[in-house]
């Protein structure tokens, strides 16, 4: 028996690296999935791949109607959505001084807006159900900020504000809301950067490594488990002990 047996999970950005593990794990406990994508040659790919099956939904979780649709799609096929995992993300970095309007306004869109488009759909259905698990992917450098991430520190910070706010909503009702802060990761956005930058990366990690992808999974399923339900509106840090707060 799984902990997440028979229940429907709802990963974003699932075909990325840290959001592939995620929907592994999720599906090892028995959850069903369903996850979002942009490019369809692409996500047909990825799901070529993976040992479990999954419902994949073309989505921009930047629109609210997009997300609208998603919801009908998901329900009709699979059934009502237990768990959401907010990790859909992207970086457009450049200083402060050099960034564009266009550049603030996508990543704000995508990490930040997004938040709110997904969630909408499902937090009130899982409160009248009794039981629902919003799990939202932030960032270390939400935490800390980070030089050239203006945009991408601002959408990562806010989006441990609204699961604090989110949190009391629903508390009371079987729906509990937490962030998870991964620190350097060993996806292959991360592996891509030069040697030399990872090195020096990595030689600031107390543990002396990156993160694996497992590990974000495994903390995310165990806050969509029963056994995490008197946590809510907390703040996960996994970062190897990079920032501590």
């Amino acid at each position: 028996m799984g902990t997440l047996d028979n229940k429907i999970a709802l990963v974003t950005g699932g075909t990325g690296g840290i959001g592939t593990a995620i929907c592994q794990r999720l599906a090892e406990a028995g959850a069903k999935i369903a996850t979002t994508y942009m490019n369809e040659d692409k996500a047909k790919a990825w799901a070529d791949k993976q040992n479990f099956s999954a419902k994949i939904v073309a989505c921009d979780v930047s629109k609210y109607e997009d997300c609208i649709n998603l919801k009908n799609e998901i329900e009709t096929t699979l059934g009502p959505v237990d768990i959401v995992v907010n990790n859909a993300g992207i970086t457009r970095d450049g200083s402060f001084k050099k960034m564009l309007p266009d550049m603030w306004d996508t990543v704000i869109k995508t990490n930040l807006d997004s938040v709110f488009n997904v969630t909408h759909q499902f937090v009130n259905d899982m409160a009248e159900r009794g039981f629902g698990r919003v799990v939202n992917i932030s960032s270390i450098n939400g935490q800390k900020g980070q030089f050239g991430q203006t945009n991408y520190s601002a959408a990562k910070a806010g989006l441990h504000g609204f699961t604090m706010a989110l949190a009391q909503e629903v508390a009371r009702k079987g729906v509990t809301v937490n962030t998870i802060s991964p620190g350097y990761i060993a996806t292959e956005m991360v592996m891509a950067v030069p040697e030399e930058i990872r090195e020096k990366i990595i030689a600031q990690i107390p543990v002396g490594r990156l993160g694996k992808p497992e590990e974000i999974a495994s903390l995310v399923t165990y806050l969509a488990s029963n056994d995490a339900s008197f946590i809510t509106g907390a703040n996960l840090a996994a970062n190897g002990g990079q920032h501590m707060h």
